[in-house]
């Protein structure tokens, strides 16, 4: 695909820094302008050739941008966009990397100016570490990336974000905002919410002679519970802009957890069985299909 004269990024942590690096290799950006909270980080992220400016406020992100990226925290963005809209050229295309999408794709089509372009994306990447040392050319490669397009999306500039996260090495699928939020709030939203949970249950918990019962685990309890140090800020926005799909999910493992409650508290051998037999199934399907 053409390269873009100018790509601003609006918070350059794992996701933002990674953006810019494969942009970098792949001759994708000629200018890679970086934007953020932390004046210090975003310094260093020039010194390392990860952006080549630093903007000192988000209008000047804006100014001569052929493509905005917000890597921002999701509650973050819909302000950012206000005091960008004015700023930013009728040519340019908007996107981000946001794990939930129907309340920010509603947000962004009544902020941006119908001459610009919003496409909502989101690259199914990253792990539980932040910032951009973390960040590496490689975290896209081979992941899924879903594009969340509305009946008033401008099909070039749709086409445009398609190229570009496919070009980047990811899978592009096009989803609609509300499905995307359901399905992500069950399969990746939930299991995050769950892990936080059991950590703080673990932590708490406290035997006769020991304060702490955490360190006497195994590494399976290690490998289960490593998203429980994604992002807290990240994991906050999350939950609060998927609100509904979180809690509709959540209501369904509480039935499942009180149906084993019941079958342990009964010692229903034959019910726990059959529950154990049928999360092996599934999570055989699981595996072969990844």
């Amino acid at each position: 695909m053409n390269s873009f004269d100018r790509v601003s990024i609006i918070g350059v942590g794992l996701l933002g820094g990674s953006l810019a690096k494969v942009m970098r290799k792949l001759g994708l950006a000629k200018s890679i302008i970086g934007y953020g909270r932390n004046q210090a980080n975003l310094n260093e992220a020039k010194k390392l050739n990860i952006i080549d400016e630093v903007v000192p406020d988000i209008q000047s992100a804006a100014k001569d941008a052929d493509l905005i990226v917000f890597c921002s925290p999701v509650q973050t963005i819909g302000e950012l966009a206000m005091k960008m809209a004015p700023h930013i050229k009728s040519d340019c295309l908007v996107t981000d990397v946001s794990s939930t999408k129907e309340t920010l794709v509603l947000e962004m089509g009544k902020i941006i100016p119908e001459d610009i372009s919003f496409v909502g994306a989101h690259p199914i990447a990253g792990s539980e570490m932040s910032g951009f040392q973390a960040s590496s050319n490689t975290l896209y490669e081979g992941a899924h990336c879903i594009v969340t397009p509305t009946t008033k999306t401008n099909p070039v500039a749709l086409k445009r974000i398609i190229e570009l996260w496919e070009t980047i090495g990811t899978q592009v699928s096009i989803m609609d905002a509300k499905e995307h939020d359901f399905i992500f709030g069950a399969v990746s939203h939930l299991p995050h919410i769950l892990i936080f949970a059991l950590m703080n249950t673990l932590g708490n918990l406290k035997s006769e002679n020991h304060d702490h019962v955490t360190p006497f685990s195994g590494a399976g309890l290690r490998d289960i519970t490593r998203i429980a140090g994604s992002e807290p800020v990240m994991w906050r926005d999350i939950c609060i802009s998927n609100k509904d799909s979180i809690l509709y999910c959540l209501d369904r493992f509480q039935e499942t957890l009180n149906h084993l409650r019941s079958g342990i508290e009964q010692g229903n051998g034959m019910l726990l069985t059959e529950q154990f037999k049928t999360a092996n199934q599934y999570r055989s399907n699981l595996v072969s299909n990844t």
